[in-house]
């Protein structure tokens, strides 16, 4: 029967420097497309929204965040690798307490054994490059 179909709860946060935020790659070759989306993770049961942002940029960066405002909630339906997703999209600002991060072109993400680049990017250089800020409608408040 496969996986069980759930509506996945995450919670994103948005950091800024000089017009450009922080973001991952990725690709679905599936679909043939390029997507960025801010740094963040699932929601463990129990955890405030808040919290899965301050604990999730902890384990990924190894960094401590402040001025932390809750921006908005979104619904994110999608199609990813061929299989259908559903998130709840808990968006968070903050910044960073290392203020050396704003100055590095790449930072470094680790997630369990995992390893990727995040970069500063700006919704221009997404356009140009045609790669998709996830989840969709997230420009508005970039």
């Amino acid at each position: 029967m496969g996986k069980k179909s759930r509506i996945r709860p995450i919670a994103i946060c948005l950091f800024r420097h000089n017009n450009r935020f922080l973001v991952y790659e990725g690709d679905d070759p599936v679909k043939g497309i390029r997507f960025a989306r801010p740094l963040g993770g699932g929601i463990e049961f129990g955890e405030h929204s808040r919290e899965t942002a301050i604990r999730e940029i902890r384990e990924e960066l190894g960094a401590e965040i402040t001025d932390i405002e809750f921006v908005c909630m979104m619904e994110s339906i999608y199609i990813y690798l061929g299989e259908p997703g559903h998130e709840l999209v808990f968006v968070y600002d903050a910044r960073f307490v290392d203020e050396s991060l704003y100055t590095q072109e790449v930072v470094l993400v680790n997630e369990g054994e995992r390893q990727f680049e995040a970069r500063w990017r700006s919704l221009e250089e997404l356009k140009a490059e045609t790669i998709l800020l996830v989840p969709e409608g997230l420009e508005k408040f970039v």
